[in-house]
């Protein structure tokens, strides 16, 4: 059974040809592009349903493609980077990729965190109760946020914060613990991304009842009405 469109960007011929065996054995329709400018083809054509990009691309600066993917579309996307790079991997996070792996990677693994983003990005039926803090209402099931009864845009990262947040209301989550919970990555004293994606959430929650505090030195609280 087909289970979705991939477009794998990856210039490197053994690790496509890797990638693409693997998730076309899992049911995935996949196209490949060796480019950073076949990949804009690709993604305007196609709207996938993900995108795994390698982000050390030879002809295209992976962290800007991501950037341009954010700019146009939610799509997730699962980045391949190197192993010793942990700045490439926090800028990417920045970016708004959803997931990474590192090379080498065992290809198993990076079908497993594929399925579970897309399972995510669809919004399974059952996926949680309705989570209601004064006027501010989010549905997991749906994947829908609503402020006083206006709809509000969230990408998938600030989803799952904001989930994160609204299951433990007046509980102090710190950085590590938040980066772990919601992004699945343990990086000890790299936390810049959640403290990005808390200042856009509460741009977007503007009017909300609850809010989302600082507790200095420790992390982020949701403080309820």
């Amino acid at each position: 059974m087909t289970t979705g469109r991939i477009v794998v960007v990856e210039d490197d011929p053994s690790v496509a040809e890797l990638v693409t065996l693997y998730l076309r054995n899992a049911g995935f329709i996949v196209e490949h592009a060796p480019t950073g400018a076949r990949a804009r083809e690709l993604l305007d054509e196609l709207r996938p349903a993900l995108v795994v990009l390698d982000l050390g691309l030879p002809d295209t600066d992976g962290i800007a493609l991501l950037r341009e993917l954010r700019a146009k579309a939610d799509t997730p996307v699962v980045a391949l980077t190197a192993r010793a790079d942990d700045a490439q991997r926090i800028a990417g996070l920045d970016a708004g990729m959803d997931d990474y792996v590192t090379k080498p990677f065992n290809p198993r693994e990076l079908v497993s965190r594929v399925r579970a983003i897309l399972r995510r990005a669809a919004g399974m039926p059952g996926g949680g109760r309705v989570l209601e803090i004064g006027n501010l209402r989010v549905d997991p099931a749906r994947h829908e946020v609503l402020v006083a009864g206006r709809a509000v845009t969230l990408r998938a990262k600030e989803f799952e914060l904001l989930e994160a947040f609204c299951r433990q209301p007046g509980i102090v989550l710190t950085r590590d613990k938040l980066l772990e919970d919601v992004w699945g990555f343990a990086f000890p004293g790299e936390t810049r991304t959640v403290d990005v994606h808390v200042k856009q959430l509460r741009d977007k929650l503007a009017g909300a009842d609850a809010r989302i505090e600082t507790v200095w030195g420790v992390g982020y609280r949701l403080a309820a009405p």
